[in-house]
């Protein structure tokens, strides 16, 4: 769901720690010796070992650091009688579970039985090719090797010992490229190129790739590279990405240019071979770890993104590795999520600058960032989820250990900090977020009823009935009706995302006269693929040309609906009683009420405006639950959040510290509180919910920014040094710390210093205070997540006798087979059994158990 639809203004700025703006290559690998075996008695100096757990899941693992516990695919170690002396080796992948392991490489660790410390010699194989020499015992005592050249399938890895004693383990290697668990990738897909080209008519614009060298196959492979960047100590100087930088463009009829970089840069490039400028800048780490700020950044492309990882670097020391980490990388990573939605065809670069990451640079974190883990340039989640897996699995091989991980967006940033943590819990281990919602499929419901009732107050049975009313009642109708402080939050979503489902080419509706709700088509014709017209379905003329909608971007994860032509889809509206609560709190007559469901309508299975009420597809119900894509409070209580609210909820009011409304307000102060009701309802609490409010400047407070990534660090500090058999749940509420405690900023705090923990005062401020929704109006839940309701018979009683036996009866007619029973749970609504795995198909199933070594 949600990229802004074409012509239409990006609604929110990219959330970043500490700046918004946007943008990889390889490490070094170290290299294997040539003999057959390996000696591992004595100890190599300057290496560790323990590295990331399962990325993917853990499966409610809560550790990146915490020797698998078995979650990694491998098994513990088997005993004896004899103290162990006769029990087997292990092995065990360290990056990621060994069947999902991808890219062509994997750390691996070789565990002696008990009470065994040494043998002579190790021989280790991988699919019969001696790997032996990969593997030392590093400082800490373990036994660890990357190997590398894994075939992609079934590769068996096997080691023995002097003593006779061997074991072996399958991974399972997937492609660089990917997928690994979304299923079928979807096609075309364009890649970026080394500089921006104009489209044709069967091709594209393509996008400037950051990279110097083409793509080399279809899923657009591009040559990683590593570019070294100072901090510079020049006052006032812009975070924003140092090298030309991607201009974003919505459509395909002109290549999107290359902004040059700020003239005042932060970083600047460095050359190790010169002298040392005389603006470079020093840091100390949260470590205490005082180096230069000089920053190594890798771009290259996994899973058909772009990606940037950024850390700090002494380029006088050897070069990374796994098992030798640079000591001044704390071992923290801050994974940044991009904002907006959309499903474009091409391949882009990220929109988060690793740059504007400067605090969280400074602090001695991993910054990385992928182009398909941000929501503009990716809106199937699953995908999304996955190369945040890959990501993890790559730093964990090439860089060394996770102590833990922080996810970071705002808005479709937010869909999808919080979708990876109900898709895969534990792969994330705290989340800083803005602007929130909590996933698309359910963000869908707001824009989607929106969109009804825009083009119902523009028909001619409702502009016949407001004929006698001023236009400020008119306007406080509608208001009522959404459930928004007025009329423009609704034309905020018609405007920005009304036509995000769109599956052909289209002429945008916007909403030109917020005091009227005046729609005009002002924009030329376009299409949510970004793709040349003669490529995108046409029903007529092209119906197996590219659908694009969020859905069909995603069809290897809802499967295709009879005649195979489109994909399952989750939007409906059946039974939905617009404006309910408006009608019993008199905000609208009665006439008004059965008029307005009576032309409020639906859409078609193309996207089109239709009389009926929209219909979902049922399987496609029961996925979006089991996958997680409706987002889990039973997966989220898993993960440290830190909510940043800010105030976006109307056009025309003026939110103090800012110099004019919102051109596109969309993200409201309910979401959060939407967010906090489905942990209550399915927790019991919201313990693992710190939100903090704030009253004025905008969306994103960058005070608070900043703030967060403190507290939150203090948070997951505390969650890792917990070592007690409770569960993840238990020790996220346990370790909070007093620092993350709920408290808002008033809007008249003018310095912002203030912080009031008073929900009643928070609530009394304006812009604090939570608004509604359509759904909610019309009966349904604060958790906003019943995508389909089930319905029950029409209860003349619900209305308080203020229909007539005539409105009575047309009313029935509009709701034939019932109205919404919000008692009970959505159609197809269950406890999610994520994550899932789809390649063997849409729908998903369960991972199974992790595999194990066994004794050979």
């Amino acid at each position: 769901m949600l990229r802004p639809s074409a012509g239409s203004a990006e609604p929110a700025a990219h959330f970043s720690l500490i700046t918004a703006s946007p943008r990889r290559s390889q490490p070094p690998r170290s290299s294997g010796r040539t003999g057959r075996r390996a000696s591992i008695r004595r100890p190599v100096p300057l290496m560790l070992a323990l590295v990331l757990a399962a990325a993917l899941g853990g499966c409610g693992d809560d550790d990146d650091n915490d020797n698998n516990n078995g979650s990694n695919g491998n098994s513990g170690n088997g005993g004896g009688g004899d103290g162990g002396a006769s029990a087997p080796l292990t092995i065990r992948t360290l990056s990621n579970r060994a069947d999902l392991v991808s890219g062509g490489d994997a750390l691996v660790e070789i565990v002696l039985p008990p009470g065994r410390t040494t043998y002579n010699t190790l021989k280790v194989t991988a699919k019969g090719r001696d790997v032996s020499d990969a593997f030392a015992r590093r400082t800490d005592g373990r036994i660890v090797g990357l190997v590398t050249g894994l075939a992609d399938g079934a590769n068996v890895i096997v080691a023995e010992s002097d003593a006779g004693r061997a074991a072996s383990l399958t991974i399972t290697n997937a492609p660089r490229t990917g997928p690994v668990i979304s299923g079928a990738q979807v096609t075309p897909f364009f890649c970026a190129t080394p500089q921006p080209q104009g489209a044709t008519d069967n091709t594209p614009a393509t996008n400037a790739s950051g990279l110097g060298t083409p793509a080399t196959d279809a899923q657009c492979s591009i040559a990683t590279e590593d570019k070294l960047w100072y901090r510079s100590t020049a006052a006032g100087c812009s975070t924003s990405l140092p090298d030309p930088s991607p201009t974003v463009a919505f459509g395909n009829a002109n290549p999107p240019t290359s902004a040059p970089p700020p003239a005042n840069p932060c970083f600047k490039p460095y050359d190790p071979a010169a002298a040392a400028p005389a603006d470079l800048a020093s840091t100390t780490t949260d470590g205490g770890v005082a180096v230069p700020y000089i920053v190594r950044v890798e771009r290259g492309t996994m899973n058909r993104g772009i990606y940037d990882i950024a850390v700090l670097h002494d380029p006088t020391k050897p070069a990374w590795a796994a098992t030798a980490p640079q000591p001044q990388w704390n071992g923290k990573l801050l994974y940044q999520f991009g904002a907006s939605t959309g499903q474009p065809r091409r391949q882009y670069r990220p929109a988060i600058a690793w740059s504007a990451s400067d605090l969280a640079l400074a602090r001695g974190y991993m910054v990385a960032m992928n182009s398909m883990t941000d929501s503009d340039a990716n809106s199937n989640r699953v995908s999304m989820t996955e190369t945040v897996m890959m990501m993890k699995e790559h730093i964990g091989d090439s860089y060394g250990p996770i102590r833990f991980t922080i996810g970071s967006g705002c808005s479709g940033g937010s869909i999808n900090s919080n979708m990876n943590a109900s898709i895969a819990p534990g792969q994330l281990d705290g989340v800083t977020i803005a602007c929130a919602f909590p996933d698309s499929e359910t963000t869908a419901i707001e824009v989607s009823d929106c969109v009804q009732l825009v083009e119902a107050y523009q028909k001619p049975e409702w502009v016949a009935l407001m004929a006698a009313a001023t236009p400020d009642l008119v306007n406080a109708k509608k208001a009522a009706i959404n459930g928004h402080p007025d009329q423009t939050g609704c034309h905020g979503g018609y405007n920005a995302y009304g036509s995000n489902a769109k599956v052909g080419n289209y002429v945008q509706r916007v909403v030109v006269d917020n005091a009227s709700g005046a729609i005009a088509t002002p924009f030329p014709a376009t299409n949510n693929c970004e793709l040349p017209a003669s490529l995108v379905y046409d029903p007529g003329t092209h119906p197996g040309g590219a659908r694009c909608n969020g859905w069909d971007w995603a069809s290897s994860i809802w499967g295709k609906a009879p005649g195979g032509i489109r994909s399952l889809e989750t939007r409906d509206n059946v039974g939905v009683q617009y404006g309910l609560k408006a009608l019993l709190s008199d905000a609208i007559s009665a006439e008004e009420f059965v008029t307005l469901n009576e032309i409020a309508g639906g859409i078609d299975q193309d996207s089109n405006l239709q009389p009926a009420r929209t219909t979902a597809d049922p399987p496609a119900l029961s996925i979006a639950y089991r996958a997680g894509l409706v987002m889990s409070g039973r997966n989220l209580a898993k993960t440290a959040v830190i909510d940043l609210r800010g105030w976006d909820d109307s056009a025309l009011i003026t939110q103090p510290g800012t110099a004019g409304p919102s051109r596109t307000p969309i993200h409201f102060v309910w979401r959060s509180f939407s967010i906090r009701d489905r942990l209550d309802k399915e927790v019991g609490d919201h313990g693992s919910q710190a939100l903090w409010r704030v009253g004025r400047g905008g969306l994103v407070s960058p005070t608070l920014v900043g703030r967060s990534l403190v507290a939150m660090d203090e948070w997951l500090t505390r969650v890792k040094a917990d070592a007690s058999a409770t569960t993840i749940e238990q020790k996220v509420r346990a370790a909070r710390p007093p620092s993350t405690a709920d408290f808002c900023l008033l809007s008249t705090d003018e310095a912002q210093s203030t912080p009031v923990t008073d929900p009643a005062a928070c609530d009394a401020d304006p812009f604090l205070k939570p608004s509604s929704s359509p759904r909610q109006v019309a009966g349904g839940p604060l958790a906003e997540n019943v995508l389909k309701c089930q319905l029950r018979p029409i209860d003349p009683a619900e209305y308080g006798d203020r229909l007539d036996p005539q409105q009575l009866q047309r009313l029935q007619a509009v709701f034939a087979t019932g109205v919404c029973d919000w008692t009970k749970p959505g159609v197809g609504q269950q406890p999610p059994e994520s994550p899932l795995d789809f390649s063997a198909g849409p729908g998903g199933q369960p991972l199974p158990p992790p595999p194990v070594s066994t004794p050979n």
